[in-house]
């Protein structure tokens, strides 16, 4: 009804300019620490509703930069931008910034379209699971490990406690299924210009340009020019932010002090978490 009576209105009044909604996607997949919170649906579900309720808009488009992490919210993002493309009948656009490996790509996966710059890195389509093993130091330092469960199974691959060949094959187990399903997520999204390279699925990874040759991406180009080209040179971008919490709005640093006050008693946690994040950016060369 606003857009027929703008019709009516005279000169530029009367224009109304297409808005391409954007949510950023970037970071470490997962819960990430007090100090620095991961990416997860609960971190970006309010964004997304956002924008996918413009309801003029031609196209919602998503800004990914992940090297990957928790591989259950990967897939509750993913699916739930599928939900909100079906049910606002709406266009997704995926622009992959630095990276979009593992989980990243995971999410990415939900575009109609996977736009990318040439030197992006793209891939890393499997699982793994990393750790320490202190079983050592724990001897030289004199310190004697106590643990009491109830369940034979309960500190499976406990880092301060010798391997055991039945629960690392357990694990691999899991990494199996779950790259299973990755794998498939990969051929239904994109099953029909993947190509016939062996090493597709290995945990490889490629720069943009090699992944649009290999079917993992649709294009090369950047998220100012593609909208424009697509939409129009008026098309406005508008980034939609996560929503700050109530006191927030308020009473500045309030949500600080809360994570704060959270982080003083789990720095140890946050301090391995930010080193873990690290060495993900790491592989990658950033």
């Amino acid at each position: 009804m606003l857009n027929k009576l703008r019709s009516y209105i005279p000169g530029k009044w009367g224009e109304v300019k297409p808005v391409v909604p954007v949510v950023r996607l970037n970071g470490v997949i997962g819960a990430g620490s007090p100090l620095k919170p991961g990416l997860s649906l609960s971190s970006v579900e309010d964004a997304l509703e956002t924008a996918f309720s413009f309801k003029e808009a031609p196209a919602i488009a998503l800004s990914v930069n992940s090297p990957g992490g928790s591989p259950v919210q990967s897939n509750l993002i993913f699916k739930r931008i599928r939900q909100l493309a079906d049910e606002n009948n709406k266009q997704v656009l995926v622009f992959v910034e630095d990276v979009a490996a593992s989980g990243g790509y995971m999410i990415a996966l939900a575009g109609d379209d996977i736009i990318v710059d040439q030197a992006s890195v793209v891939g890393s389509i499997g699982v793994v699971s990393a750790g320490f093993g202190f079983t050592e130091l724990l001897q030289k330092a004199g310190v004697e490990r106590r643990v009491y469960t109830s369940g034979d199974k309960k500190v499976t691959l406990d880092p301060f406690s010798p391997e055991i060949k039945e629960d690392v094959e357990h694990l691999k187990t899991l990494q199996h299924e779950i790259h299973e399903m990755f794998i498939d997520m990969v051929k239904r999204r994109r099953g029909d210009v993947l190509g016939d390279e062996k090493e597709l699925f290995s945990g490889l990874f490629w720069t943009g340009a090699k992944a649009r040759d290999l079917g993992l991406v649709d294009s090369i180009g950047d998220l100012h020019s593609t909208i424009r080209e697509r939409f129009g040179k008026e098309t406005k971008i508008k980034v939609i932010g996560a929503k700050k919490r109530f006191l927030g709005r308020f009473i500045p640093g309030a949500s600080l002090q809360g994570n704060l006050t959270e982080a003083a008693g789990s720095l140890p946690a946050a301090t391995l978490a930010t080193l873990e994040e690290k060495s993900l950016w790491a592989k990658f060369g950033l």
